[in-house]
């Protein structure tokens, strides 16, 4: 195993979200894959290679809460039959690009397998570190049943294909049955579908989807493995029944309230909207091959979205950063950070890809921050992101460095 070699960054401005301007002048040791010192003064390391920042600005490795490394097309019912060769080729593709764009860690909230996990871990393909939930569980006529009106195949025909974003199952028996399978094969937590969505043919947006018994059930479940629950909703009607239920992470929110979004707050649970996404179905989608019956439902979640961001932000709801792009839409990943910024200040929606990501993860003090101790998954930009989000965008234009786990994955550093 080659371990990389010590690194002193100088003369950096670190901004993780810890505080709100960030700290100027500082000197940062990484050794053996992680930071080992953090000081206003210059370090002393015999051996080290020094990288002069020169004022620019030293940050975690950002945090994508809410991806689909599997989503090789905008047409999810055609991903799910593909080869799982061609999958897993695309795969690697789309996450070599997340990593260049300086995303470090993401969390996937349907279709990737412990085996892509592993071929990461093992250097068979290069990407951001992966956080997954395995297959999203959903019921018969659910956000991940995609068969149409007059396909009656059996409901498990594609469920444990590679394309495929998630499984069926149906009543409390099945449904604790897929928890546990999918805990067995590495979910580091549970996705369900609790609400009709835009990629599915037959669920309207605002049906409930999963019984109140069977949404405990699987809290229940994920709770047993000290795990918890996100969810797919958009309804403010579903996301306070799924609250009330247990689940902890509100994958989307566009249609929130007020009263839910306190119910939130109270219950702990975080919110992981991803604005994005409808963004470019609107643009996009249907010249990619997303089918009809789902263009037509993009503007029913896509013009509010912007105002669930102050809702949650008024009730104190903790956002983590997510972006949900299907196949070449995920070159956009990056565009997350100016449209919440367009809402939010800009410190918001950096902490959201930091240190509030980094919390849903159950890592806190582990990525998403410069601290002592903590993985050396950092960036470097030119320039100020609190002054302008875009630098975070570009294909990773604006980013010369990007350090995981204290070796350089790009390593354009300056003289």
């Amino acid at each position: 195993m080659n371990i990389p070699t010590p690194v002193v960054f100088e003369n950096a401005r670190i901004l993780d979200g810890t505080s709100a301007e960030g700290e100027h002048d500082r000197f940062v040791r990484v050794e053996g894959g992680r930071i080992a010192e953090v000081s206003d003064r210059p370090i002393a390391a015999a051996g080290a290679r020094r990288v002069d920042l020169k004022g620019r600005t030293l940050m975690p490795g950002l945090i994508d809460c809410h991806v689909h490394v599997v989503a090789t097309t905008a047409d999810l019912g055609r991903n799910s039959r593909l080869p799982d060769a061609l999958v897993a080729f695309g795969a690697a593709d789309i996450m070599r690009g997340m990593l260049r764009r300086g995303f470090t860690t993401v969390r996937d909230l349907g279709g990737a397998t412990q085996a892509l996990v592993d071929a990461l871990a093992q250097g068979l393909i290069g990407g951001p570190r992966l956080v997954i939930c395995g297959k999203a569980l959903s019921q018969t006529g659910g956000h991940s049943d995609l068969r149409g009106r007059y396909d009656n195949r059996p409901a498990d025909d594609l469920a444990d294909r590679l394309g495929s974003l998630g499984r069926l199952c149906d009543g409390l028996e099945s449904v604790r049955q897929a928890a546990r399978d999918e805990l067995r094969k590495g979910a580091r937590f549970i996705k369900i579908m609790a609400n009709g969505g835009v990629a599915s043919p037959t669920d309207p947006i605002h049906v409930l989807q999963f019984s109140r018994a069977e949404i405990e059930a699987i809290v229940e479940e994920a709770r047993n493995a000290h795990t918890y629950v996100a969810a797919h909703l958009y309804t403010d009607e579903a996301i306070a029944r799924a609250v009330a239920c247990g689940v902890h992470s509100v994958e989307h929110a566009n249609l929130i309230e007020a009263p839910t979004a306190a119910l939130m707050k109270e219950k702990g649970a975080v919110a992981c909207p991803t604005l994005v996404t409808y963004e470019m179905l609107a643009a996009e989608g249907a010249s990619l091959g997303l089918p009809p019956d789902s263009v037509a439902k993009i503007d029913d979640v896509r013009i509010r979205s912007p105002r669930s961001l102050e809702i949650l932000k008024e009730a104190g709801v903790p956002m983590a950063y997510g972006s949900d792009l299907l196949g070449p839409m995920h070159r956009h990943q990056s565009e997350e950070f100016v449209i919440r910024g367009r809402v939010l200040p800009a410190i918001d929606v950096i902490r959201s890809a930091t240190v509030e990501a980094a919390a849903l993860l159950g890592m806190s003090g582990e990525i998403g921050c410069v601290s002592v101790g903590a993985v050396a998954d950092l960036i470097v930009v030119d320039g100020d992101p609190l002054a302008d989000l875009s630098l975070l965008t570009g294909q990773g234009r604006h980013i010369p460095v990007i350090m995981q786990a204290g070796a350089f994955a790009k390593d354009e550093a300056f003289a």
